[in-house]
């Protein structure tokens, strides 16, 4: 089976796999993604070497459990009900405490029941989001979990901002970085994946890495909405318009087709 992200993220990036695969080189050394999120490019190219990185520790640790102790998160995802009570005694518990193993299950399952899949905390790191209107998700996808176990055996997993790909990252690499956006509205902002936030300073030091990382000879691609921000930030790059399908946004008009950018 071929292992798809095992967790829905904001601003994923399926619909657009073949938009950033026809973007990437043909042939690279290390791939490297220090904003994971749900991974969909990762998963559609199976690269040999990776390094995935995240400044989310939960987000990290679920991907380690995945990897390490696939049986312990699925048998725990069994035994979670689809309730509200239930759900809202998970959001509570504090489960940085716990192993990776029971971290991914706990992740997992706020994942499939909440609002939207949404992952969002508040300025303590608490997971704040309501339970969802689901009326039978799927919260152990036994067969993809297992898939994607298999393809994390080989690769590194690390907790951390994204500028240490530079420590990481040689010439002939791949980095994609498909950070926070910069939002195109007051109302379209959902940059609270960690209780730092991602602002202006932090798209400006992104810029920055891309920069050094295209100067050691990696190769890189980004995504970002299309705000006048980012087409200013990277107007030394190759900046293109593409359409994609968001739904996460707490005005209609914000939800539908909009245009985001690729840069390499």
């Amino acid at each position: 089976m071929k292992a798809r992200p095992f967790i829905k993220w904001v601003g994923g990036k399926r619909q657009l796999l073949p938009e950033l695969v026809a973007r990437m080189p043909k042939e690279f050394g290390t791939y490297h993604e220090p904003f994971v999120g749900g991974g969909a490019l990762f998963f559609e190219v199976r690269p040999k070497m990776a390094v995935l990185s995240d400044v989310n520790v939960r987000l990290v640790r679920t991907y380690r459990g995945v990897r390490d102790n696939v049986n312990e998160v699925i048998r725990l995802l069994k035994t979670y009900p689809h309730d509200k009570p239930f759900f809202l005694r998970m959001r509570e518990q504090d489960i940085d405490a716990g192993t990776d193993a029971e971290v991914a299950a706990w992740f997992i399952y706020l994942n499939k029941t909440c609002f939207n899949g949404l992952y969002r905390v508040n300025k303590k790191g608490g997971f704040n989001v309501p339970f969802g209107d689901f009326k039978n998700p799927t919260i152990c996808d036994e067969d993809n979990l297992r898939a994607c176990s298999e393809a994390l055996q080989t690769t590194r997993i690390v907790c951390g901002d994204f500028s240490g790909v530079l420590l990481r990252a040689s010439p002939g690499d791949f980095v994609y970085m498909d950070s926070p956006y910069v939002p195109l509205s007051a109302t379209s902002s959902f940059t609270s994946y960690t209780e730092k936030g991602f602002g202006p300073d932090d798209q400006k030091l992104l810029r920055d890495v891309a920069v050094k990382l295209k100067q050691r000879s990696a190769h890189v691609l980004l995504s970002n909405s299309s705000a006048g921000m980012v087409r200013e930030l990277y107007k030394d790059f190759v900046v293109e318009e593409v359409m994609a399908k968001r739904s996460v946004n707490c005005q209609g008009a914000g939800r539908g087709n909009i245009a985001e950018l690729l840069i390499h």
